[in-house]
């Protein structure tokens, strides 16, 4: 297996590999291309875009700033969004669907480090590259979601679809369709419901 297909599998792998290094550093030249770019100029973000989120549905797009490790190994659904200072490390799949709203300042990150300092501490190759060990697991965020401010979502989660993560949560365990869930760690509060509709409440009408 290459290094590409180890971390995309969930494996430990060497981040200073030389293809997985070119992806990266090709990956945050788009990025600051793209945060260099005034939200008028929609045609020069579009192309940017492109190549670095190739699997990028219809009606998405992001605000900026933005920062991915590789974006090559994100998919986003049709008329997504996500609001100023988007990072996503996308060392394993992620996969957003369509209809998801993710506020400012959240976070997806795939990255697992050892636990155990020994084996977590910097290594150098014999010609002196420096690495360490590291494995990444997917994240998945189904339809309909809405992540609010400040939100994190750490490697191996899955959120279903319909769900609304509150602001500053740190989501670190699978989160149910149509839930209502908060927290540091995060957890459901309740079933979100017809009940509320925007609607019903006559304060808003």
């Amino acid at each position: 297996m290459t290094e590409r297909e180890k971390m995309l599998a969930g494996k430990l792998y060497d981040i200073s590999d030389k293809e997985l290094v070119a992806a990266y550093e090709n990956a945050g030249r788009l990025c600051k291309d793209f945060n260099d770019t005034y939200m008028t100029e929609t045609d020069k973000r579009e192309a940017i875009l492109k190549e670095l989120v190739p699997n990028l549905g219809k009606g998405s797009g992001f605000r900026g700033p933005i920062w991915f490790d590789y974006g090559v190994n994100m998919t986003i659904g049709e008329n997504s969004f996500a609001n100023y200072n988007f990072v996503v490390l996308d060392c394993a799949p992620i996969t957003i669907g369509n209809d998801v709203f993710i506020g400012p300042n959240v976070t997806l990150g795939a990255p697992v480090h050892p636990l155990l300092n020994e084996e977590r501490r910097a290594r150098y190759k014999p010609d002196g590259t420096k690495y360490d060990l590291e494995y990444a697991k997917p994240i998945v965020i189904g339809d309909g979601c809405w992540l609010a401010s400040g939100v994190t979502v750490c490697g191996g989660v899955t959120i279903g679809k319909g769900c609304v993560i509150g602001a500053g949560s740190v989501v670190t365990r699978d989160i149910p369709d149509d839930s209502f869930a908060c927290g540091n760690p995060c957890r459901v509060v309740r079933k979100i419901t017809e009940a509320d509709s925007v609607y019903l409440k006559k304060e808003l009408l």
